[in-house]
């Protein structure tokens, strides 16, 4: 799995200072994509050692989100426990999936936005929205998973 640009983003997670790693490769191609070029398998390898240099150059943030990587979950589920291991950030993981693959355990995450894009509906920010950011909770009895896409209205 590849990646092609890291950039700290604000709008992404809601509360957080979000460390956003677009990922190649993507499969789901949606209609009216805004970043079609991240449909070409291009970029350098994202690795444990290319996150662990991400981290130490962006001090400050909150959160690190896979900005895709609906062509391995089972990849990005390793790196999202590795992410855990290592650093005191939440993660996230921006899916254009209409649901969570079983490769998934929400276990390494603390928010999963869901959704290929729909251009009819609209994105995150509009009510009509087909999409949903999940915050996954932590909890004695298990994980659970909270609609926070209303967060996005105004």
């Amino acid at each position: 799995m590849k990646f092609v640009d890291v950039k700290e983003v604000f709008a992404e997670i809601p509360d957080e200072i979000t460390l956003a790693i677009s990922i190649s490769g993507c499969p789901v191609h949606c209609s009216g994509c805004h970043s079609k070029y991240l449909w070409a398998d291009v970029g350098e390898e994202l690795t444990t050692d290319a996150l662990s240099t991400m981290l130490a150059e962006h001090v400050g943030i909150t959160c690190l989100c896979f900005m895709g990587g609906d062509q391995d979950p089972a990849e990005i589920n390793r790196l999202a426990q590795w992410v855990k291991a290592q650093d005191d950030v939440r993660v996230a993981w921006y899916s254009g999936r209409d649901e969570l693959p079983e490769a998934i355990d929400v276990s390494n995450f603390d928010y999963i936005k869901l959704g290929r894009y729909d251009e009819g509906q609209g994105p995150l920010n509009l009510r009509t929205t087909n999409q949903r950011l999940w915050r996954v909770l932590h909890e004695d009895e298990g994980n659970r998973l909270e609609d926070i896409t209303a967060r996005f209205w105004k």
